[in-house]
């Protein structure tokens, strides 16, 4: 037989032994390598077992509550942690609110909401969410349900200073505190608080970081905010949904946010009654976001734009006037808004708008 046949077919044979050896291990690879299950979407069926995972140490303090008036539920938050309003708040309007910390497990947060959807109260679905979690001793959750029942736990390997107080219609919780006294400051400033749901929910925070807080510091903060009864549009359910995911003073942050959310209400209800060609209404709206956010331009603008169109140029004028000397452009966006029906089609009323414009 010629050399470079047997060459050949040694090179065949060696190569025939890899590839059968390689088929052998092939299925070992295959398990090893193939994508685990979609953990998200099994929190999503009905199924309610809490899956272990690794968790985020969102140590912190937060109170969910419900407003017995309005029916109005909510969470708020603070921790050392970044971003904490993406893992510890939870809410559906007409069903309840979740906070889930410590070594978070967020599916508390949907499991709870789901439960609680299907008729369980607020202790029954944490209790059974407790039952299939073999890591409970290091969560901290709290829930409430749109009954205002409620329930919370601190696992006892929660880092201490941790605990909660469960009160009416409310339960206040931390872990990973400079004091024991933590969430006894809260329930006193909630019970106390004067105002709506919103200031009610930051009184407490508040307290809490005047009691010393969060033994690491402060780094973020959160509220979250539904209607007691679901209008069976989620986004319209959403009253506050605000986060301040980075600073070093975020619940001084987040007051200011949950101002300006105030005025921003006002605005888009301006909005809803303009639409409706309500131009008194949307005036009265419109007036009241400007007076909560007096240096907020846009706001002072459409309030302009609204009184013009309610024939009360006189007084959109200094309105106006202010507008234009903060930015020239919105004198440009005027002459733009007849064509949408912002406006009226009134070359005179537009001239006399742009008049207190600064000259180009």
């Amino acid at each position: 037989m010629p050399n470079f046949i047997v060459r050949l077919t040694a090179c065949i044979s060696i190569r025939l032994v890899s590839v059968l050896i390689g088929l052998a291990f092939l299925p070992s690879l295959v398990v090893a390598q193939a994508p685990q299950p979609d953990k998200q979407a099994n929190r999503e069926s009905a199924t309610t077992t809490v899956i272990p995972r690794k968790q985020p140490l969102v140590h912190t303090y937060s109170i969910v509550a419900r407003d017995p008036e309005t029916g109005q539920m909510g969470v708020a938050v603070q921790s050392n942690w970044f971003s904490v309003g993406s893992l510890v708040p939870w809410a559906e309007a007409g069903v309840g609110a979740v906070a889930t910390q410590s070594m978070v497990e967020q599916s508390y947060g949907p499991l709870g909401l789901q439960l609680m959807r299907a008729g369980k109260s607020a202790p029954e679905a944490l209790k059974s969410l407790l039952a299939s979690d073999a890591q409970a001793s290091v969560r901290q959750v709290a829930m409430i349900d749109a009954q205002g029942r409620v329930a919370a736990h601190t696992g006892e390997h929660c880092i201490i200073a941790a605990g909660h107080n469960v009160g009416v219609n409310y339960s206040v919780q931390a872990n990973l505190m400079l004091k024991d006294t933590v969430w006894g400051a809260m329930s006193k400033a909630f019970e106390s608080a004067k105002g709506d749901l919103a200031d009610r929910l930051m009184a407490a925070l508040e307290a809490a970081q005047a009691e010393g807080g969060d033994i690491r510091g402060k780094q973020a903060a959160a509220i979250l905010i539904v209607n007691g009864k679901s209008t069976g549009r989620p986004w319209a359910d959403k009253l506050f949904d605000l986060r301040v995911e980075d600073s070093p003073e975020p619940l001084i942050e987040l007051k200011r946010l949950i101002k300006l959310q105030r005025a921003y209400n006002h605005m888009n209800a301006g909005d809803e009654l303009f639409a409706k060609n309500d131009i008194t209404g949307a005036v009265r709206e419109y007036g009241a976001a400007e007076a909560i956010a007096p240096n907020n331009i846009e706001m002072v603008f459409w309030h302009a734009v609204t009184l013009a169109n309610a024939q009360k140029v006189d007084e959109a004028l200094p309105l106006f006037k202010r507008v234009f000397a903060a930015d020239r452009n919105w004198a440009t966006l005027v002459e733009r808004l007849p064509k949408s029906n912002m406006l009226p089609n009134d070359a005179k009323l537009i001239e006399k708008i742009l008049s207190v414009a600064p000259k180009k």
